[in-house]
């Protein structure tokens, strides 16, 4: 069974910015669209919203009113709409799980303040088991040509990163887009050093020569996979976030990966992705690492 595309939508500019990027990946894939709005009946003192009847009709017609938009704007593409009741958290997670990718709107703020990513988006990128893309409200058609790169950050082993790379070389493919893998180090304190790694470090000529060859080995299979993809690597002391940050000025999507950490708090997200979320001007497509 193909698996679709999904976009949460909630009426909102910034959703429906995330609609309309979700229905121009679907046409590249050629996969099917859907389109969700997770909604639970709320009563309001002041302001007459109707009772759980009214409210589900009238999102209802907004989803049938989205789809119908999205369908006329791609003829070809198909394309279907739930209305689904329930906490949002719970029903974009559980429906994250039956999509190639779930695609959400946020709203941005500029370089400085960067993006705003309510507690429901914060959540379902810690939960959810596929690709979370966030697309700000401003986002444009425009922003996917003219040469922009996939931008994906690569840490560790091969395997460490293979899910993000993945997503980022399918992804450029279908766009015909470079894909740019960054790989971001630091010198590392002394008590980190071993025999091992000085070896390894010492056989591959230095530190950054190091950090080349341990990219180059992630990319491989992947360069295998789709040798028309374009490859630029780059590798660049600093911290991952400020280098992934660096570039994003010549992304038209950053793919990052995620590993959910859990405290007393809650689930969080790494420093990166979260870094990446928060202050890069283009969509950003946050993957679970296996």
């Amino acid at each position: 069974m193909t698996r679709p595309i999904t976009a949460g939508v909630d009426g909102t500019g910034e959703s429906l910015a995330a609609l309309n990027w979700a229905a121009r990946e679907a046409v590249r894939q050629g996969l099917p669209l859907r389109v969700v709005h997770a909604w639970r009946f709320q009563a309001y003192d002041t302001v007459d919203a109707g009772d759980a009847a009214t409210q589900e009709r009238w999102v209802r017609e907004s989803v049938a009113g989205a789809v119908d938009e999205v369908a006329a704007r791609h003829p070809g593409l198909r394309v279907t709409g739930d209305a689904l009741q329930g906490d949002a958290v719970e029903t974009l997670v559980e429906v994250a799980g039956e999509a190639e990718m779930l695609v959400l709107g946020s709203r941005g703020h500029g370089r400085i303040m960067g993006f705003l990513v309510g507690s429901v988006g914060q959540q379902v990128i810690v939960d959810a088991p596929s690709p979370v893309v966030l697309v700000r409200a401003e986002d444009k058609p425009s922003g996917e040509v003219d040469g922009r790169e996939v931008v994906v950050g690569q840490q560790g082993d091969p395997e460490d990163s293979a899910a993000a790379l993945g997503f980022a070389f399918r992804t450029a493919a279908a766009r015909g887009a470079t894909v740019r893998a960054v790989r971001a180090w630091t010198l590392p304190p002394v008590f980190a050093y071993s025999p091992g790694s000085l070896r390894l470090m010492d056989e591959a000529g230095g530190l950054e020569p190091y950090e080349q060859q341990a990219l180059a080995a992630a990319l491989a299979p992947w360069r295998e996979r789709y040798p028309d993809v374009h490859v630029v690597e780059h590798v660049e002391m600093g911290s991952a976030g400020q280098v992934l940050l660096s570039v994003a000025g010549t992304a038209q999507l950053m793919v990052v990966g995620r590993r959910a950490r859990r405290t007393a708090v809650g689930a969080r997200i790494g420093s990166v992705a979260h870094g990446v979320l928060h202050h890069a001007d283009c969509p950003v497509a946050v993957v679970p690492q296996s």
